[in-house]
Parts: structure tokens; sequence; C-alpha cells
């Protein structure tokens, strides 16, 4: 149970469903009730894949670019402390790669938004895939990873029922309950980024004392 709680508690956090939640109400106005299901179910979906493919195929990443498990969590650390930081103070946007004009057109000419802008890199970002290539080092047991794998698919079923829900959260909420909800998982966001790195170099001082 602890690690399912660490794992979700750290997925959710990092990928911030909620403050995805003004991007996917602006991308989906014109869109029917239906079609915005549809939408919140893809991209639920294509959330999972980016998962579970960073989860199995991290061991293979980190081999094949001769990458150390202590180096991971620092450069992991540091993007999801970013990530953290860029929620905190209101930037969440511009962090993501947002903010731009020519991107912000593009978003609103594409047919199908589940997979880009809204599952890459809104939700599955640099952060979450190191979390989830880090987790693949640390926990190899069957056990462990069922319950990851459990995390994960109850992470994305959240994903679904908030974005499903997300015009009816903007109204229950408003833009200020959001930014006050998105400013208090940054602060936890930056927790866990610090924690990797501190973990990591506290590992790296103990193989040079002994």
């Amino acid at each position: 149970m602890d690690l399912f709680l660490i794992s979700f508690g750290a997925l959710f956090s990092i990928m911030n469903p909620l403050g995805t939640v003004p991007v996917f109400v602006g991308l989906t106005q014109e869109s029917t009730k239906r079609q915005r299901a549809l939408t919140a179910f893809w991209t639920a979906f294509n959330v999972l894949i980016i998962l579970l493919l960073s989860f199995f195929a991290g061991k293979y990443i980190l081999s094949f670019f001769g990458i150390s498990l202590n180096a991971l969590k620092i450069a992991g650390g540091l993007i999801i402390a970013s990530s953290g930081f860029a929620l905190l103070t209101g930037k969440f946007k511009e962090h993501k790669g947002m903010k731009r004009d020519k991107v912000q057109k593009d978003i609103h000419s594409r047919d199908a938004i589940s997979l880009t802008p809204l599952a890459i890199p809104m939700l599955a970002g640099p952060g979450t895939i190191s979390l989830l290539i880090t987790f693949n080092q640390e926990y190899q047991t069957v056990l462990q990873i069922c319950i990851i794998l459990i995390a994960i698919l109850v992470t994305t079923i959240s994903i679904y029922l908030i974005l499903k829900s997300s015009h009816l959260i903007v109204k229950f909420l408003g833009a200020s309950g959001i930014n006050a909800l998105s400013r208090v998982i940054g602060f936890i966001v930056i927790a866990i980024g610090v924690e990797y790195i501190i973990s990591s170099v506290v590992d790296i001082i103990e193989s040079i004392q002994f």
C-alpha cells in the first residue's frame, strides 16, 4: 500500500491533470459533450501507453546511453522541481511550451489534440518519464512491478475522469480555485524533485566514503 500511495501520489502530482483542465476547456469549447469525452479518453489512453513504454523501456534506455541511476535521479529531480516551480509561480503553460503564438495556432488547427499537446507534453512530460525510469530501476520484484502498474492505471483513469469533467470543474472551482490547487500541487512536486536529488547525492557520498 505504501508503494502504491508513493507511486500514485508522485505521478499524479507531477502530471497535474488539474493544471491541464483550463487548456482542455479552451481547446474543446466548440466540441460536444460526447466529443469532449472521447478526447478525454484518448488523451488518457495515450498517456497510459507513454507511461508503460517509459517504465518498461527505462532500463534499456539507461543501458544504451550508459547513464547511472543516480545521474538519472538528479536530472529527473531537477526537471521535476522545475515543473513544480512553474506550477508554484503560475507559469505552467510557459514551462510546457504552450505560450508561443505559433504553437497555439498549430494546436487550434489540429483535428486530434489528445496526443499533442495534451498527452505530450502537458501530462506525460520529461519529469514523468524520468520518474518511471527511476521506478523501473528501484523496484524490480513482481509484486512491486504490479503495484506500480496499478498506480499507473489508476492515475490514467483519474486523468480521464478529470478531463471528462473539466467543464464542470471550471464552473465549480473557477480559474482562481484551479490556480490555487495548482500552486499547492506545485509545492509538493518541488519537494519530490528535491527528495530525488538529495537521495542521489547521499548515495554518491556513501559510495565514495566506502
